[in-house]
């Protein structure tokens, strides 16, 4: 939702995606053809899964397996695009061979702990996963052993519990500065969120509500990802972008890409940037306090022909008093 409240012209990478391959066999059979040949080229993935948010194209691509893939495609005794997917001999894995297989098209159903790319501090050893995990390495033993896969998933779930950490870490920095009365801007300085509230936008582990966080008792803030402080957009990169490429990165084997493209060393980076920045914003307090400032948010966080075209904005002014969970049709609309 913090994507696609923007204006339309903002969100064409989302909407030609999603509102193609989630609608037509097209997408990926390519119309005129509908070869499944063409479908199983790793190729046909990369339109849509690739970019800072969702970085499978770019993981598997420099990973050992993409490699692989990349040097011997076009040797059709290395990969015979003609065989069923359950068939084929390949020399190393496609994104379909793993994703797709046997011809499904649940492409999740072959992904391990998924919560939201990543980005969720979920327990991946939890008895609610196994099912998934096991069957994770079922697909990894077509080629390797399954303690080499356990191996591997374990690696990952390291990887993703130290990324946890740090954004946690991020996380309450930009909250005790904002519990202080030091961010900048606060919520109600601001232009409404994408709901139509002045909430405060970051949420860790459970949702912040009550007067302190700038809303009533269960109300909780949306990501922002314009229109925001500094330091609580550089949290949202932090899980958004980095925790992201660390996730994918080793879930595909491209380990140099989860640790040096913007991965764990990016979070690292991340968070001394939110620290500097809540440092600052409290050596200018101080000196305000000692010199009698008293600073006022320029009118621009509130005002402006881009921000006029935002969710929130229409909602306060259409719809006084409302927010968009007022004006949901049912409970459980937005989830769908």
């Amino acid at each position: 939702a913090w994507s696609i409240e923007r204006p339309p012209g903002d969100t064409a990478g989302c909407t030609f995606c999603h509102t193609s391959s989630e609608e037509r066999c097209s997408t990926c059979h390519q119309r005129h053809q509908f070869d499944p040949a063409v479908a199983r080229h790793s190729e046909q993935c990369k339109a849509c899964h690739w970019g800072k948010d969702h970085r499978d194209w770019e993981a598997y691509d420099i990973s050992i397996h993409g490699v692989v893939y990349q040097v011997n495609k076009w040797n059709p005794q290395e990969f015979d695009f003609s065989k069923k997917l359950a068939d084929a001999d390949y020399v190393g894995p496609t994104c379909q061979y793993c994703h797709l297989r046997g011809g499904h098209h649940n492409v999740q159903r072959l992904s391990t702990v998924y919560t939201s790319m990543g980005m969720s501090n979920a327990d991946r050893g939890a008895p609610l996963w196994k099912e998934k995990r096991e069957t994770w390495v079922s697909v990894c033993d077509d080629c390797h052993s399954p303690r080499f896969a356990r191996e591997n998933l374990q690696a990952m779930d390291e990887a993703c519990k130290d990324a946890g950490l740090k954004y946690t870490e991020t996380f309450k920095v930009a909250e005790n500065l904002m519990l202080d009365g030091m961010g900048e801007p606060m919520p109600k300085d601001l232009a409404p969120d994408w709901s139509g509230q002045h909430i405060w936008s970051l949420k860790i582990g459970a949702y912040h509500d009550g007067p302190k966080y700038g809303g009533a008792q269960g109300e909780s803030g949306e990501f922002r990802m314009s229109n925001c402080s500094d330091t609580e957009r550089i949290c949202f990169e932090s899980v958004g972008y980095w925790m992201t490429y660390i996730m994918k990165g080793m879930a595909h084997g491209s380990w140099n890409d989860a640790t040096y493209c913007d991965g764990s060393f990016g979070m690292d980076r991340w968070l001394v940037k939110a620290k500097a920045a809540s440092e600052q914003a409290r050596r200018f307090t101080a000196l305000e306090k000692e010199t009698g400032i008293n600073w006022v948010p320029s009118e621009f966080w509130r005002k402006g022909d881009y921000l006029e075209q935002l969710t929130g904005t229409r909602i306060v002014k259409e719809f006084p008093g409302k927010t968009i969970f007022d004006l949901c049709p049912e409970p459980g609309w937005l989830d769908t």
